[in-house]
């Protein structure tokens, strides 16, 4: 056994084993609830969570509205249904024992509202709440309203200074920890800054202690931080358990709770993460929150890559170098490109790719027919799921956009996390994880294919392994 001391988390002593929330359906009330009753913390996903009917089969999300308002306010009352419903589920299950949090992306529609719903509705299911994907400077307040913690998401120091410097201060109280997120090696969305190099991954040590030196200059001696993103083993973290320099520690496990019996996804997702090896895992900027983010290497991100190689830059004028015309469009519209893009134009075009979509930073990219027939239907189907949505140039103000063009570089975040949630498709889908996940191939503990419960992976984690 590692010698694991309990913490205290949300108010009672727990292991520092944290289930990290994954996005939409990846962490249900199911994982969380059985994580839980191991005595950690279970963390279910907040983001479009599922409902089900009497009988206990899931309730497709349809929208219906006819404008992306109107399917907006349907997207909301689902993800508060959702919510409220895994909650109970994963008090259910989690035998009181534990801790329950829900984790919420700040970058995602209505968050506030989502928020306010869920914790009114579930009240007294939900012991703390982690949210990540952008700034969430009123996480705290929510989550004073109805005495629940929070546990802000953070890649830098500097980041929480500016939350605690704006907001957090007035509600320490209730500040139960900080996570921090490595923004190279962490599934999903990265918090990487524009002065952090994607290429050049720093070593999170000092990151997690220039942390601590901070939040020790507001009094947080005693305020645990969690490690998320590349944490596989305990043995390979002796050094931070117990280190004076960073105080108390806990650690959040988000790619290995996948392969797990009470998992929610798919047979042929878990029988993916057991094929995969060291690099099918990378990071990219395709997602339409503007993020980068890490997923796994298949032909859904392939095609997003081609997709943005078939680009070229454009004028409506003959200017500078763009003196070679182009007819684009049904209307043959004429564009003006660099002679040499022409001549890639032309081979592309000769190669199917027949259709030169416009994007926001005047390049026009090239896609076959019929991906341009679905990429402008899934622009109209927009349901709102983001704050703002470079996609589809969706933002919940006013005015209900961005004010840019659409980015057909691209794609619907919504309709692809639902697929991959709720059916086999691994290799057309976009699929979230660690940069770690190689190493369900070569661990033995999963040999033979072997998939644990919940129960078996934490005891596993104790022993340092």
């Amino acid at each position: 056994m590692i010698g694991l001391k309990s913490l205290l988390i949300s108010g009672r002593e727990v292991l520092p084993l944290v289930e990290g929330g994954k996005g939409i359906s990846v962490s249900n009330g199911e994982s969380s609830g059985a994580w839980a009753a191991c005595g950690g913390v279970g963390t279910f996903s907040g983001v479009n969570a599922d409902t089900y009917d009497a009988a206990g089969h899931r309730i497709a999300q349809l929208y219906l509205g006819r404008t992306r308002r109107e399917r907006h306010e349907e997207l909301i009352a689902y993800s508060i249904a959702g919510g409220i419903e895994q909650a109970r589920i994963a008090h259910e299950r989690s035998n009181g024992q534990g801790r329950i949090h829900m984790n919420v992306l700040w970058e995602m529609a209505a968050a506030e509202r989502i928020l306010h719903g869920v914790l009114e509705g579930a009240r007294g299911l939900i012991h703390g709440v982690t949210c990540g994907a952008g700034m969430p400077y009123k996480i705290a307040e929510i989550c004073a309203q109805y005495g629940v913690q929070y546990y802000p998401i953070v890649s830098s120091a500097r980041a929480f200074r500016a939350l605690w410097k704006r907001a957090y201060h007035k509600f320490r109280e209730w500040l139960g920890g900080v996570v921090y997120e490595d923004p190279w090696l962490a599934g999903g969305h990265n918090g990487l800054s524009n002065s952090e190099d994607p290429e050049k991954p720093e070593a999170p040590f000092p990151r997690v202690r220039e942390l601590r030196q901070m939040m020790r200059e507001w009094g947080l001696d005693a305020t645990p931080i969690f490690m998320a993103g590349g944490v596989w083993c305990l043995r390979e973290w002796r050094d931070w358990i117990d280190s004076p320099e960073l105080g108390p520690m806990a650690f959040q496990f988000g790619t290995r709770p996948l392969l797990t019996r009470e998992s929610p996804i798919s047979d042929a997702w878990k029988r993916k993460l057991l094929t995969l090896r060291e690099g099918d895992v990378y990071l990219n900027r395709f997602s339409p929150t503007g993020f980068y983010s890490s997923a796994v290497r298949n032909d859904f991100l392939n095609e997003l890559h081609a997709r943005s190689e078939r680009q070229v830059a454009f004028s409506i004028e003959a200017v500078g170098d763009h003196l070679a015309p182009l007819e684009v469009g049904a209307r043959g519209r004429v564009v003006y490109l660099t002679p040499h893009d022409r001549e890639r134009a032309l081979i592309w075009m000769s190669q199917g790719f027949t259709e030169a979509l416009r994007t926001p930073d005047s390049t026009l990219v090239f896609v076959a027919p019929d991906k341009a027939r679905e990429i402008r239907e899934d622009q109209i189907n927009c349901m709102g799921c983001l704050s703002a949505c470079q996609f589809s140039n969706w933002a919940q103000n006013e005015a209900g956009t961005t004010g840019k063009k659409t980015d057909p570089r691209s794609f619907c975040i919504q309709k692809t996390l639902q697929k991959i949630s709720h059916s086999d498709d691994v290799e057309f889908q976009l699929m979230f994880a660690g940069h770690n996940a190689y190493r369900f191939a070569s661990d033995p503990f999963y040999a033979n294919g072997f998939i644990p419960t919940v129960r078996e992976l934490v005891e596993r984690l104790q022993t340092g392994d």
